[in-house]
């Protein structure tokens, strides 16, 4: 019998993207809250970006089209992101224990995102696309004021 060997030839598969330099979160802390807040945005953007990159093949849920809504609204960018199970959550503070503030959106594997509220953890809506789910989220921080990122209680 006779063997193929072209059924034995390796599929060429193009090389991953190289991991991203992060920025250095404890030097941006050191000098202060609003720097150690604009180090983990732009950390979430490359650590997404390059998830993104590397999971064509497979589904992944819509985290970068959610970074980019987020990071378009003003009031979010003054406070430190962070994401758990691939939520996005949103804190007053910049170090652990979070202070989490209005809520947090979870992007789905449909392409949908739900948001929920912080206290109680409540599902606040179902959307269809990421601006909706900022928006939801925006209407649940303090219309009064907006928010002020501090030290957390290692910063003190």
């Amino acid at each position: 019998m006779a063997v193929n060997t072209q059924d034995r030839t390796p599929r060429h598969q193009p090389p991953l993207p190289a991991r991203p330099v992060l920025p250095d979160l404890a030097a941006a802390r050191r000098r202060g809250p609003t720097h150690a807040v604009d180090a983990a945005w732009q950390a979430l953007h490359l650590r997404w970006q390059w998830h993104h990159e590397t999971h064509r093949a497979r589904p992944f849920p819509a985290l970068l089209p959610l970074w980019e809504a987020a990071a378009a609204q003003p009031r979010l960018r003054r406070l430190y992101p962070f994401t758990s199970h691939y939520t996005l959550r949103f804190s007053s503070t910049t170090t652990f224990p979070w202070t989490p503030q209005a809520g947090l959106i979870e992007p789905l594997h449909n392409g949908r995102f739900t948001v929920r509220s912080c206290h109680p953890s409540a599902v606040v809506g179902e959307v269809g696309n990421a601006e909706d789910a900022v928006a939801l989220l925006l209407d649940l921080l303090p219309a009064d004021s907006d928010p002020v990122v501090t030290s957390g209680q290692e910063d003190a």
